[in-house]
């Protein structure tokens, strides 16, 4: 990625702060990642095949729990148009606060191959110890895509795994895969 290629980043701490367009472009960016092969789907969305009248719903359950001291989505964009997106939380009991969870990354399909994934995990990297005050990071993620080792290039490191618990399809059973970062 090239610096005229950065994208530019965007976070969102409170549900006032998502303007209706930018609403509507997560909603479709979450449908065309899940259709594409993408594991960002959380309890409550079918399998796919899905639409925007599926990931509207769960975007607004997102959406409700943003806190700026406990939840944020992250933004990325490129040219102006939604090239990825995350999500940062962070239990607030005493004895977890110090570490954050990292949910639902994606980047648009239209964007895939341009950094974006990678330009993401470094800038929540940045603001959960900056903005955030957080010491480490966990992420779940769907094992046979490829995923341990993205996230294991960046410094994440496998702790443990729930063998075949993730079921993408008949005779199509999946791990999911355990990671922490240090901050």
């Amino acid at each position: 990625m090239t610096a005229q290629q950065a994208p530019d980043f965007t976070q969102i701490t409170r549900p006032r702060e998502l303007s209706p367009e930018l609403r509507e472009q997560l909603v479709d960016c979450w449908a065309r990642v899940i259709n594409s092969g993408g594991a960002v789907i959380p309890p409550g969305l079918p399998l796919p095949p899905v639409d925007t009248g599926h990931t509207d719903p769960a975007l607004g359950r997102l959406v409700g729990a943003l806190d700026p001291r406990r939840t944020r989505i992250l933004i990325a964009t490129l040219g102006g148009a939604l090239a990825g997106w995350l999500v940062l939380r962070r239990d607030p009991h005493p004895l977890v606060a110090h570490w954050g969870a990292v949910n639902h990354v994606m980047t648009h399909p239209d964007f895939r191959g341009r950094g974006i994934g990678r330009a993401l995990m470094s800038r929540v990297r940045e603001l959960a110890r900056q903005e955030m005050g957080l010491e480490q990071l966990h992420i779940a993620v769907r094992s046979g895509l490829g995923l341990e080792e993205f996230y294991g290039r960046l410094g994440w490191h496998e702790i443990g795994r729930w063998p075949g618990s993730l079921r993408v399809a008949p005779d199509d059973d999946r791990d999911e895969i355990l990671m922490y970062l240090a901050l």
